[in-house]
């Protein structure tokens, strides 16, 4: 069995935070953060451990925020030496966040810094709620640093939808001001940066699916295969939702001839098993026909209704005349993500963002 997250931070931790901090402030009280920071924490789950890690931290700093900047940077990890690093930083993140807004560009500096050895994406987001357009024109520069982790950040902390992180109402409404930290992120040579803009890019479709489906029709054309891939990972909510613009931009046409026909292969599934099912898709036009074929599982809820979920599975191009016969399975199994509820479920087929075929099967639970 997997150790629980929450250990991730635990007081061998909080110690070695301790013995770091102690030695770049000759007055800091290591036995009584020890003390606050460890208190009970077999108890809390992890932002709890995080937030009175926070605290302690609050409690046994110095109050003037330039001289505890100053000891938190002196403490971290750097080349050549040892300091804080890893998970100890996320309550660092949140000190710096909470303590640090009246200390502006220093506090995006230090957690910059402190970002190529445990992520600041949680720790930036209060400047930007704070002073969105001063944050924006720091963060903004990020997008060349030498780092791939910095230039992440400026991608990844912008995010109007991160999550497990407070959202930015603003850029909910408007995204506009962080499209060209998005757009000077395209073509980085980092596939883990690349990623990070996918996902801001595909966090801003739920709210403005127009706006994004116009942004990566502006710059698919002439890609690069690494630049597809992100744009294509980027439409990924607005292509399992059948977007018109979408799909256009990856050369799916609305369907003109294709039908489809799905056999449910296993009408009863135990849980723990899989779901077995047939699609036989044909193509009965004149022209070939570019298909994306997804499928997705109507899941009963606890008060009986259905709520789908769309899986990717397939593209290809049908010839004129052409049928192709697919087979899939779908484990139907315990996740961390969704809780399984027995009595009837439905399958439905989605080609080119429409629904050409559907069945319905039973879920059976011990």
């Amino acid at each position: 069995m997997a150790e629980p997250l929450k250990n991730l931070l635990h007081p061998a931790l909080v110690e070695m935070m301790a013995t770091q901090i102690a030695a770049n402030a000759t007055d800091f009280d290591r036995t009584r953060f020890i003390d606050l920071a460890s208190r009970n924490m077999e108890q809390l789950e992890l932002m709890q451990r995080a937030q009175q890690i926070c605290s302690a931290l609050g409690d046994t700093l110095p109050e003037e925020f330039e001289t505890a900047a100053a000891i938190l940077a002196a403490s971290l990890q750097q080349s050549g030496r040892t300091g804080i690093t890893g998970w100890a930083l996320l309550p660092v993140s949140q000190f710096v966040a909470q303590k640090g807004l009246g200390h502006f560009d220093l506090s995006l500096a230090l957690l910059k810094q402190l970002t190529p050895y445990f992520t600041a994406e949680f720790g930036i987001r209060p400047f930007i709620l704070a002073e969105q357009d001063r944050a924006l024109a720091t963060i903004g520069t990020w997008t060349t640093d030498g780092n791939h982790h910095v230039r992440r950040l400026a991608s990844e902390g912008t995010r109007p939808r991160l999550p497990w992180a407070i959202r930015l109402p603003a850029l909910m409404r408007d995204p506009q001001p962080i499209l060209p930290i998005l757009t000077a992120l395209l073509d980085d040579p980092e596939d883990y940066v690349r990623r990070s803009v996918a996902n801001s890019l595909n966090d801003i479709a739920k709210d403005h699916p127009d706006l994004v489906a116009a942004f990566v029709g502006a710059h698919v054309a002439s890609a690069s295969p690494e630049r597809r891939q992100l744009l294509r990972h980027a439409s990924r909510t607005l292509l399992k939702k059948g977007h018109a613009a979408a799909l256009s931009n990856f050369g799916f046409a609305p369907l003109s001839g294709i039908g489809a026909t799905v056999e449910i292969r296993t009408p009863l599934v135990d849980f723990g098993n899989a779901l077995a099912f047939t699609l036989v898709i044909v193509n009965e036009g004149s022209a070939p026909q570019q298909v994306m074929v997804d499928y997705a599982i109507h899941h009963r809820k606890a008060n009986g209704s259905l709520a789908p979920k769309v899986f990717k599975w397939k593209s290809l191009v049908l010839a004129p005349g052409e049928t192709v016969t697919m087979t899939r399975q779908h484990a139907m199994r315990a996740i961390t993500t969704r809780q399984y509820y027995p009595g009837g479920h439905r399958l439905e087929v989605v080609v080119n963002g429409t629904v050409l075929a559907a069945g319905d099967f039973q879920l059976v639970m011990a």
